[in-house]
């Protein structure tokens, strides 16, 4: 099973949106270089799916990659279907699924505009096991399935 990544996005401060920069640098044991969310957790990349941003565009949202803090957006792999340790490569990266979802905490600027946000149910997150530049339009495959 494989897809693509089409946006690899950071931010400089946790909870505001990230920006679409194009290409990163995948840091084994910590994620994107430069962001906000990196560090030595279980949660050192986060994932969301095209497709679930097109569901929020669905409801009149004008939403676009990096709006729901992810920092890998992809297309063509169903993401919330991977259970935790699939192991995921692009390029010279290799990713660890490591949780599926996330409990938020305070309802985000989203929710408040469309009564719902799909990070929470269907954003994974995984850690580096492997680093290097990951950059959009990159293959994302999965290796194994546990």
């Amino acid at each position: 099973m494989s897809g693509k990544i089409v946006a690899v996005c950071t931010s400089v401060n946790k909870g505001e949106r990230k920006k679409n920069i194009g290409k990163s640098n995948l840091l084994v044991g910590l994620g994107l270089e430069g962001d906000a969310h990196a560090g030595f957790q279980h949660r050192q990349v986060s994932l969301l799916a095209l497709e679930s941003i097109e569901k929020m565009r669905a409801m009149g949202l004008d939403v676009h990659p990096g709006d729901f803090a992810e920092n890998l957006t992809t297309e063509g792999l169903d993401l919330v279907t991977l259970p935790v340790g699939t192991r995921l490569k692009t390029g010279e990266c290799l990713l660890e699924v490591s949780q599926i979802g996330k409990e938020c905490h305070t309802r985000c600027a989203i929710y408040y505009q469309a009564g719902d946000c799909v990070m929470p149910k269907e954003g994974i997150f995984a850690i580096v096991l492997e680093g290097g530049m990951v950059a959009a339009g990159d293959t994302i495959e999965v290796t194994n399935h546990v």
